[in-house]
């Protein structure tokens, strides 16, 4: 039978060229076209900035008001990661629970689902009655974050392979042997796939309650200076506000899925690349 031919240097280099085309420069070309257009229908119209600001405007405005913005951004970040990593602790501790005891998950797995459906932006200004600004705020951005988490690390620990829950069982392994050899390997995936949706959901949690909050006349995040140029008619202010909310959330996604990539990449299918 004859051998398959490796591809050459030459084929191997025309196939690095076309992904990066495909997966990197089309989609930052589109990207740069759109802002083009932006910028045109802008100075085409004369649309004046406190209607819909140029994209040069919204750069300019993000580089002069950046102390006060990122003073703001660095209370949404320490908001939104604190949230976030209450809910993984919290999501997987109670989803091991909930694994461990049925008991468990029958009684207080409800309230979980409570608490998911109610929309945050109605339970934001009830919190801001009981707790103060900065803890309502956190309250809100782990609530949403948590059941993603919890939700997929119980599925993950529920779905190990039935033939190596009965090895396990042959071998006379403890129910915490089983959690620590067999469930929670097996859990990393969908763990980590709950992560990447709690990190973008902690972010929005922590943007709502912050709308909740200046709309009080408290807060000081990314969502409260969007409220307070709102009321100033500051919309250069309020888009350079967006454009870093949109920034942070894509780097928070980033980043969990090249932590994805990194855990799992060798072993996973989720996280391996398709052979062609």
């Amino acid at each position: 039978m004859a051998r398959a031919t490796p591809p050459s240097r030459a084929q191997r280099f025309y196939a690095l060229a076309r992904d990066w085309l495909i997966h990197s420069a089309l989609p930052l070309l589109v990207f740069l076209a759109s802002l083009a257009v932006w910028e045109g229908l802008v100075w085409v119209k004369s649309i004046p900035p406190y209607l819909l600001p140029a994209p040069s405007r919204i750069a300019t405005t993000l580089i002069a008001d950046w102390d006060t913005l990122s003073a703001s951004l660095y209370v949404t970040l320490r908001i939104t990661f604190a949230a976030l990593f209450a809910a993984m602790f919290g999501g997987v501790g109670l989803a091991i629970v909930f694994t461990q005891w049925k008991w468990a998950e029958r009684s207080f797995f409800p309230f979980a689902v409570i608490l998911q459906v109610t929309p945050i932006v109605a339970i934001a200004p009830l919190l801001l009655v009981y707790l103060d600004s900065t803890l309502a705020v956190l309250t809100c951005a782990f609530l949403v974050a948590f059941f993603p988490i919890l939700s997929n690390t119980a599925l993950g620990l529920a779905s190990a392979d039935r033939h190596l829950v009965d090895l396990f069982q042959l071998y006379r392994a403890s129910r915490w042997q089983q959690l620590i050899w067999l469930r929670l390997p097996a859990a990393l995936p969908y763990f980590l796939g709950g992560l990447r949706i709690g990190g973008g959901l902690a972010l929005i949690g922590a943007i709502v309650a912050e709308i909740a909050a200046g709309s009080a006349g408290q807060g000081a995040g990314l969502a409260f200076r969007i409220v307070e140029s709102g009321y100033r008619l500051n919309i250069p202010r309020m888009f350079a506000a967006l454009v870093l909310i949109s920034i942070t959330g894509i780097l928070i996604f980033l980043f969990f899925t090249l932590l994805s990539h990194l855990l799992l990449g060798r072993w996973h299918e989720s996280a391996r690349k398709t052979e062609s």
